[in-house]
């Protein structure tokens, strides 16, 4: 149910944004000419996007308490402190992502933390905010938060396929991934 009302969502958002950037909006022709116009970077869409991946999402849900406008998990035992809260609610989604030789997320971002297991091969992960675009690798096993407030971009460049098995938490029915702009740090 969750899915369908993102679904719902997302693409009169998608349409919209096409639109805007073909200047088609009423007539199906293309606008007049001007001088910003005549620019082919003008009609590029400002975002980069997957190439290569396949995502299957697993489930999607909200996690809520009524009885309470916090909701909050709180586990202490000897040495290991867990707390999860969110107000009043939220949503939890799980994806698995193939990563073929060569293939990548793209940049973007998320509307909230991401907690990543690199579940067979290798993925490199590349952050818009390290100026020396530096890539943290992780293997099968092991793996990465993406703490989703800014640009980042993932990777197999490595010569075997790869898998992510990824869990989202997000405010309701916000979308689990924003494609974002190439940030400029990077070469790609």
């Amino acid at each position: 149910m969750s899915l369908l009302r993102f679904a719902r969502l997302g693409i009169p958002l998608v349409v919209t944004a096409l639109v805007g950037l073909t200047g088609c909006a009423d007539t199906g022709q293309p606008p007049a000419p001007t001088a910003s116009a005549a620019d082919p970077s003008m009609l590029q869409p400002a975002f980069t996007e997957a190439s290569g991946t396949k995502g299957t999402v697993l489930g999607r849900t909200t996690f809520e308490d009524p009885t309470k406008k916090v909701f909050k998990s709180k586990w202490i035992t000897g040495q290991w402190n867990f707390e999860l809260m969110a107000k009043p609610n939220f949503d939890l989604a799980v994806q698995v992502i193939e990563f073929p030789v060569g293939a990548s997320s793209g940049w973007h971002s998320h509307s909230g933390p991401v907690f990543i297991q690199v579940t067979k091969g290798r993925v490199r992960f590349y952050d818009s905010e390290d100026p020396t675009c530096t890539p943290i690798e992780r293997q099968a096993g092991q793996g990465f938060l993406d703490t989703g407030d800014h640009a980042h971009f993932a990777r197999n460049e490595s010569a075997e396929p790869a898998q992510n098995v990824v869990t989202y938490f997000a405010p309701p029915g916000a979308p689990l991934r924003k494609d974002e702009p190439r940030p400029g740090n990077c070469a790609f």
